[in-house]
C-alpha cells in the first residue's frame, strides 16, 4: 500500500452508520499515516447501528474542505438517509468533488451524493437498492466489488471493505482526481 503522510482525511457521518464502513476505512487510512477526522451534522459524538462510538471532531457547518485531502462516507441506512437531508452535508461533498478530490463511498452513502448532484456521468456501485436512485440521477450502476471513477471510489457492502480500503488509499496516495487541474 502507498503511504499517505501528511494527508487529511476527513470522514462524514451521522447517528446509524454501518459500523465496519466507518471503523475500517478509517484503520485503513490511519495505519498508512493519514490524520483522519470525523464529521457530522452535529458535535460530540455519534454511535453506529451496532454501538460503536466516535467522536465528532468538526460539524458539517464548520468543516472546510480545504483543510481535507480527501472524504470518506460510510453507509449505513439510517445515516445515509438523514445526512442527505443536512444542507451543510450535502454542500460538503459538493464542495469536495468541485475540487476534484477523492471520494469514498459505500453502501448506501451514495445518497447524499444524488442529493449534491455530483453522480450525473459517473460509473459507481452501491448497496443494490440504491441501483434505481443512482441511474435515475445520471450514473451509470454496476454491480462489481470496486469501482473507481476518477478519484471517485464506491462498493457495495461490508463484503467489499478489504478491495475498497485498498483502492481508497490508492486513490488518496494518487491525489487530485486524474486529468484535473488546480
Amino acid at each position: 500500500m502507498a503511504t499517505l503522510t501528511d494527508n487529511h482525511v476527513a470522514f462524514l457521518a451521522t447517528d446509524g452508520f454501518e459500523d465496519s464502513e466507518l471503523t475500517s476505512p478509517w484503520d485503513a487510512v490511519a495505519s498508512q499515516g493519514a490524520s483522519a477526522t470525523m464529521i457530522a451534522p452535529d458535535g460530540g459524538a455519534i454511535t453506529g447501528k451496532n454501538g460503536h462510538v466516535q467522536k465528532v471532531d468538526v460539524t458539517s457547518a464548520d468543516a472546510q474542505v480545504d483543510r481535507f485531502d480527501a472524504l470518506l462516507l460510510p453507509g449505513g441506512v439510517v445515516n445515509a438517509d438523514h445526512l442527505r437531508l443536512d444542507e451543510p452535508s450535502i454542500d460538503l461533498v459538493r464542495s469536495f468533488f468541485a475540487q476534484h478530490k477523492p471520494v469514498g463511498v459505500i453502501c448506501h452513502g451514495a445518497w447524499i451524493m444524488i442529493e449534491a448532484g455530483v453522480v450525473d456521468g459517473r460509473t459507481l456501485t452501491s448497496y443494490p437498492s440504491l441501483r434505481t436512485d443512482l441511474r435515475n440521477a445520471g450514473a451509470t450502476w454496476v454491480d462489481e466489488e470496486v469501482v473507481v471513477d476518477e478519484g471517485l471510489v464506491s462498493s457495495r457492502t461490508p463484503d467489499d471493505l478489504p478491495a475498497f480500503n485498498a483502492k481508497v488509499v490508492e486513490e488518496i496516495a494518487e491525489g487530485r482526481h486524474a486529468g484535473q487541474t488546480a
